[in-house]
């Protein structure tokens, strides 16, 4: 009789955990096909920048808010719309931001106007917003396993990766055959398997005591998160002026009278309280920095492979495959490296490690051959996936799952924020040190300028010059560019490093669950 006692415990204790749902895994391949839309959308535009510039004919600040505003829309709503999927349902909301988004990726692919393709991007930054909290929510909700969830985020992780891999490739295959706006429209057959497959497998999910959704909150967290983005982005690009400060005091004005505004809520948008762990805080503080060290070089990289090196789409889609395999590798083995060693090591290592790839980048110049571009992205893309992965899953298994949504857009919005800050400084470090190159004697002025406003307007007005004028235009136009990427690649090393050190300090003693959850 003596073991009576423990048996009825064991007993109680196995009826509190929640059977595994059975579908589970299904519905992991439907939330990875939306990640995977995301992904690939994130690379294509890189790829395609060349012809949109020379179709539509962007000036170089023009061509920068094209690849940022998506950021900035996108990193001014993610807590909006994850606090929005905990209330109304994280399914639903996925859904209707699938539909959203392949519906504005038509006109993303029919723009016909630099101004139109600024806003097509914003519109998607809309529909994006929906997607990612709501994928990495349903996967807190679906797998009570630690172990099982780390994989699951892994996964996750490894597709977004695999999206980045497939849009160069698949990207540069039709940018080769077809007109550049085709490279968007590959979002639609994913969109419309994720929709119909979802409806059927997906479990529904949300905050059963959610509350009600704060519009005043919505507003201050979008206009903040939005001001000072811009602000830094002008100040880097043209120094400081009356607006740029003006937009700087708004913003931070905006964001703090946010966070009061969530500590007087009975039901705020985003528990600050959050913040209050620091395995938390670490993991985000490491996704922001370690995104805005490398959002410069990525979005640079597809334009050093073309219009320096002379590499066709398709080519230079192949050759940033190692990244991808990198991340992909990394993130499917992240969870049991992390538990086997720790998250400070795996965190601080996977980001000295891609610090010290893009310090080697400094040495970079139109000649450098493909092995060492090769080995740098391979490195980049091993430490990037061991640290996504676990510092996502650190962020998702210090909340309860009825905040899942507004925590999953705590770390999206410090990857979207790092991403336009990232292009915002560094971008503007490249087209500042780019402007500035000595143009070769006897080039009219207005071949120069045109030559100056981007890489693109260089290779096309060198090619209506006569061929040696012509060819010194462009070898001064390439040879400031990639003199830009050196000094953005340098910075972005230190960027790295600094994010290592703070992860190891601030991570020390965080671990990844291994029981299941009652």
């Amino acid at each position: 009789m003596t073991t009576t006692g423990p048996q009825i415990s064991a007993e109680k204790a196995a009826t509190l955990q929640p059977a595994p749902h059975p579908g589970r895994w299904l519905a992991m391949s439907v939330l990875a096909l939306a990640v995977l839309l995301v992904g690939i959308d994130a690379t294509v535009l890189g790829l395609a920048t060349p012809y949109i510039s020379e179709d539509l004919r962007p000036s170089g600040t023009q061509l920068l808010w094209m690849g940022d505003v998506y950021s900035f829309v996108i990193a001014g709503l993610l807590v909006s719309m994850g606090s929005l999927g905990d209330r109304i349902g994280r399914k639903k909301l996925l859904l209707i931001g699938s539909v959203a988004f392949g519906a504005v990726s038509v006109l993303n692919a029919y723009a016909t106007s630099p101004e139109m393709m600024i806003l097509a991007r914003a519109l998607l930054g809309v529909a994006g917003a929906t997607l990612m909290p709501s994928t990495l929510a349903l996967i807190r909700n679906i797998f009570h396993d630690p172990r099982e969830r780390s994989l699951a985020i892994g996964i996750w992780g490894a597709m977004a990766s695999a999206g980045a891999a497939v849009g160069p490739v698949v990207g540069g295959f039709l940018l080769e055959h077809f007109w550049w706006g085709s490279v968007f429209l590959i979002n639609l057959p994913v969109m419309a398997v994720l929709v119909f497959v979802g409806i059927k497998l997906l479990p529904e999910s949300k905050n059963p005591a959610p509350g009600p959704w704060d519009l005043a909150s919505v507003v201050l967290s979008l206009v903040g998160m939005v001001s000072v983005v811009y602000a830094i982005k002008e100040a880097a690009a043209h120094g400081f002026r009356l607006d740029v400060l003006g937009s700087a005091v708004l913003g931070v004005t905006a964001l703090i009278w946010f966070v009061r505004r969530q500590r007087t809520l009975e039901s705020p948008l985003l528990n600050v309280e959050l913040f209050r762990n620091k395995g938390f805080s670490g993991a985000v503080l490491a996704d922001l920095l370690t995104i805005l060290g490398l959002s410069g070089l990525v979005f640079f990289l597809s334009q050093f492979l073309q219009l320096v090196q002379g590499r066709r789409p398709l080519e230079a889609g192949l050759a940033e495959l190692p990244a991808a395999i990198g991340a992909v590798v990394a993130g499917l083995i992240a969870g049991q490296v992390a538990r086997r060693f720790s998250v400070r090591v795996v965190v601080a290592g996977g980001l000295a490690a891609v610090g010290g790839a893009l310090g080697v980048l400094t040495l970079l110049d139109r000649t450098t051959g493909y092995p060492m571009l090769g080995g740098v992205l391979l490195v980049v893309g091993v430490g990037a996936g061991f640290a996504f992965t676990v510092t996502a899953d650190v962020i998702l298994s210090s909340v309860p799952k009825e905040q899942a949504g507004a925590a999953s857009a705590v770390s999206e919005t410090a990857y979207e924020l790092g991403a336009a800050l990232g292009i915002a400084l560094l971008g503007s470090i490249v087209t500042g040190v780019y402007r500035d190159f000595s143009a070769p004697a006897g080039v009219s002025a207005e071949s120069v300028g045109s030559a100056r406003e981007s890489l693109g307007g260089a290779v096309e007005s060198a090619a209506s010059l006569p061929g040696e004028q012509g060819a010194a235009l462009l070898t001064a136009a390439q040879d400031a560019f990639v003199d830009g990427l050196r000094l953005a690649a340098g910075i972005g090393s230190a960027v790295l490093l600094a994010a290592s050190v703070a992860a190891w300090f601030l991570l020390r003693g965080q671990k990844l669950g291994d029981g299941v959850e009652h």
